[in-house]
């Protein structure tokens, strides 16, 4: 490390941190302006407000565009230098332009820790209290609780061979129905049960099922019977059911990863979106990197126009990004494309952006 490293590292942090604190209070500025009506319903004061709520938004936000403020700072800062000669200077020194990245690897590299440490542990914690606010307040939920719903259509695996469903289930009242479950032995149908409703008793802490009808099958006959009702242990609770919009952004990594064996475990659908949320907390830090490099070799040209014309093609550049990044989720989450490769296909795709920039910047 010598001093023109801890130069561009100083550069680097201030213009990222100050570039960070600045659009930061744009972002709360522009969403107190959409949510007035809603805190003023709340009857909350600010205090109130800001740690129920602001508390949590402005880690959320941060941490959203943490990659394309690195972006921004990068360029901006080092353009400023190519346009007061600096980076000519530097490189008509004898120093390499792969030497001269070597602070920009630092400090990307730092950034991007710190991101996925965040995206780890602290994000999570971050969500739960915003998105706790926003169900209440935002959504117009007042007595907002993840149970208090509707959940239809809902299938679970319960061991190797036996699964159940059910058409409905109402997290209010703890029962659903009509259930079904079927127990399957080489490939074949040996038990099967019907039920008009699904009810937990708090009691008991079991299910208990009424207008059951059960039948046994085997190769030869088949036995039926019927009960008004039965009491059944499953290896579900009431909470198993519901369906938690906020789940993902709140699960910490060790939760979600959890989370997700569970659900597969039980049969449960719709976990893309799921998956994807856990590749993410990976791809986008290493994107931190990738858009460091990026940025350096846009702006280490000195070109008529300035800042300006780097923080354009910089801001088309995020542009596409972002774009891709959306698209192969919506993908993935509502269709059949790997959660893994939706992840990290930007982060692949601008990888070679990013090199073939870097061939064509000045040397």
């Amino acid at each position: 490390m010598k001093k023109i490293d801890f130069y561009i590292l100083k550069k680097f942090f201030s213009t990222f941190f100050f570039i960070i604190l600045l659009l930061t209070v744009i972002a709360c500025v522009i969403d107190i302006s959409e949510k007035t009506d809603d805190f003023v319903k709340s009857g909350l004061s600010a205090k109130e407000i800001f740690f129920q709520y602001f508390i949590g938004f402005i880690p959320h936000i941060a941490a959203l565009l943490f990659p394309l403020f690195v972006f921004i700072a990068v360029i901006f800062f080092t353009s400023k230098m190519a346009g007061r000669s600096e980076i000519v200077a530097i490189l008509a020194s004898g120093t390499s332009f792969r030497r001269l990245l070597r602070p920009y690897w630092i400090g990307g590299a730092l950034l991007a820790l710190l991101l996925w440490y965040a995206n780890q542990y602290v994000i999570p914690r971050a969500n739960a209290i915003r998105t706790r606010f926003e169900a209440i307040y935002v959504n117009g939920n007042s007595s907002y609780n993840p149970l208090v719903q509707r959940s239809s259509n809902i299938y679970r695996r319960l061991d190797s061979f036996t699964y159940a469903g059910m058409h409905y289930y109402d997290t209010v009242n703890k029962m659903g129905g009509p259930f079904f479950m079927d127990r399957i032995k080489n490939n074949k149908v040996v038990y099967n049960l019907r039920a008009e409703t699904l009810k937990w008793d708090t009691a008991s802490k079991k299910w208990t099922v009424t207008n059951v009808v059960e039948r046994e099958l085997n190769d030869r006959d088949e036995k039926v019977w019927t009960s008004e009702s039965k009491e059944l242990d499953f290896n579900f609770k009431p909470y198993d059911l519901s369906r938690d919009e906020y789940a993902k952004d709140k699960l910490t990594t060790a939760e979600l990863d959890r989370f997700i064996r569970l659900e597969e475990l039980r049969g449960s659908e719709g976990l893309n979106t799921l998956k994807v949320e856990r590749h993410r907390r990976y791809a986008t830090p290493l994107s931190i990197l990738i858009l460091t490099i990026m940025g350096v070799s846009i702006a280490a040209r000195k070109v008529r126009g300035g800042s300006g014309v780097h923080l354009a093609l910089g801001f088309c550049l995020a542009a596409a990004y972002i774009i891709l990044d959306k698209f192969s989720t919506v993908f993935s989450t509502k269709g059949s494309f790997p959660p893994v490769i939706a992840a990290w296909i930007p982060n692949i795709i601008f990888a070679f952006i990013a090199y073939y920039i870097y061939r064509k910047a000045p040397k």
